[in-house]
């Protein structure tokens, strides 16, 4: 193997493009404020068949290159606490079926209710086609009352074939709720919010304030002993503090009780390692144990559009006043400045908005999607990537590290890479037997595609049970 320069990454792969991300990646990860990237903390072999994601973009190799940039990360902050030289590893398979990890949750040997509600599609509009998001109840009302229409679908596809694309984008979003145009890629390059995002790196990293650095003992988990209070849902963020949980980090997921994210009690793939919490943060009560949370907590991830979390004082300003030294992650759907920044948005909502479901139709009529929900599983391990990173950083330099990334920010480094396989639809699906692991639940056992990558040759893995959502006091479980 040709001997590696000392800024590039020993990457151990047969794929040029994993290679060349991954270094892209690191560098975007670990630059400091002159551009320079240290030296990788260990090397990566990836392993395994590759093709487990078809897509006509680089789907496989970009999943690859944020599962390996968040091992980076957990290695860089295991030596800090004093580990010797770092292995670690990861499979292409392994990564793929992580990537749809959703799909493959089981309780009692059956799939667990997932997926999108009726309203959640494509529809054809009057000048082409607009994405719905109607998981949530509150969303799907706003999409009705957008419409004067029922929740029959018919009733929905005939209203929306009436008006043009982006008049309903406009109108459903005024109405508090989330739809996308479909574009073309040409055309999201020239939208004002794209323009914005382009000037955005992909992970976003500031210093508030001097807060004396958090010195880490020795462990044999690289994130042991990190408090993490998880105010995400959905998929990003979940996947961001599981993938925590499994490097030793004790998480808390915090929700509200008035827009619950699932059924009280219910067990879920969000779930994973993780403790789960309901807390009304409008009540007094609310905000008194929140921000007792925060003055034990390590790092917050917030999965929250910003801004909405600021009178809570958890805006980056407040966090780094009241509770300093803390890292903080936020991830939302289109990117911290531009005129969409404040919007709502979901994976398959970004997808359609950027071009990405245009270059997925095969020139076909109807849009299509990626292979998985690939913004959102690879935005949540940049993420953990971050948070990961800017723990190794807190315990040297000091300061309230605060990263950003974004899902949109997310799809436009995949639109960029100039390499796209155009693997065909029909590829065989990822076989998820290897990689799934019997879990302890509230509801029994369940199987879950475990945690991918390795570190110093053990795979990862998640030593809790599994909770039910809200199941659990609003309390950390180390001391």
């Amino acid at each position: 193997m040709p001997r590696q320069s000392p800024n590039r990454v020993d990457v151990r792969s047969n794929t040029a493009l994993e290679t060349d991300l991954i270094n892209e990646a690191w560098r975007g990860l670990a630059a400091d404020a002159s551009g320079a990237a240290p030296a990788a903390p260990a090397g990566v072999e990836v392993t395994g068949d590759p093709g487990g994601l078809p897509s006509q973009l680089a789907a496989g190799e970009t999943a690859v290159a944020c599962v390996a940039t968040a091992l980076l990360a957990a290695a860089g902050l295991h030596v800090e606490r004093g580990a010797d030289r770092v292995r670690i590893g990861l499979d292409r398979g392994h990564v793929a079926a992580a990537f749809r990890s959703e799909r493959y949750f089981r309780k009692g040997g059956r799939p667990a209710p997932a997926g999108f509600a009726p309203l959640s599609r494509f529809w054809k509009t009057a000048d082409g086609w607009v994405r719905t998001h109607a998981n949530y109840p509150w969303h799907r009302d706003a999409l009705l009352r957008t419409l004067s229409a029922n929740d029959e679908p018919a009733v929905v596809a005939a209203a929306i074939s009436k008006l043009p694309a982006e008049e309903i984008e406009r109108r459903v979003h005024a109405a508090g709720g989330v739809a996308a145009a479909v574009r073309r890629l040409a055309a999201w390059r020239a939208h004002p919010q794209c323009r914005a995002l382009a000037a955005e790196p992909l992970i976003h990293h500031t210093v508030f304030g001097d807060a004396a650095p958090r010195k880490r003992s020795p462990s044999t988990l690289p994130a042991a002993g990190i408090r993490v209070l998880d105010l995400t849902r959905v998929i990003a963020g979940p996947v961001c503090t599981r993938f925590l949980a499994a490097l030793g980090a004790d998480v808390l997921c915090v929700d509200p009780p008035t827009h619950p994210d699932m059924n009280h009690g219910l067990v879920a793939d969000s779930l994973l390692g993780k403790r789960s919490s309901l807390v009304d943060l409008t009540s007094s009560d609310g905000a008194s144990v929140l921000h007792k949370l925060l003055d034990r907590a390590d790092v917050v991830v917030s999965g929250y559009r910003p801004g909405a979390l600021d009178r809570f004082g958890l805006g980056a300003d407040a966090l780094a006043e009241l509770h300093p030294g803390v890292v903080v992650a936020y991830i939302d759907a289109w990117g911290y400045s531009g005129p969409w920044a404040d919007r709502r948005g979901f994976d398959s909502i970004v997808q359609a908005a950027t071009g990405i479901a245009t270059l997925e139709s095969g020139g076909g009529a109807e849009p299509g999607a990626l292979p998985c929900q690939l913004l959102d599983h690879g935005t949540g391990y940049l993420a953990a990537a971050a948070v990961l990173d800017g723990l190794r950083r807190q315990s040297r330099q000091g300061g309230t590290h605060v990263r950003r990334l974004s899902l949109a920010r997310t799809a436009w480094w995949l639109t960029s890479i100039t390499h796209r396989p155009a693997m065909p639809a029909e590829a065989a699906d990822v076989d998820p037997a290897t990689w799934l692991v019997d879990l302890d639940s509230a509801e029994g056992t369940v199987a879950a595609v475990g945690p991918p990558g390795t570190i110093q040759q053990k795979p990862l893995r998640w030593n809790s049970p599994v909770t039910g959502y809200g199941n659990d006091l609003p309390g950390w479980s180390i001391a």
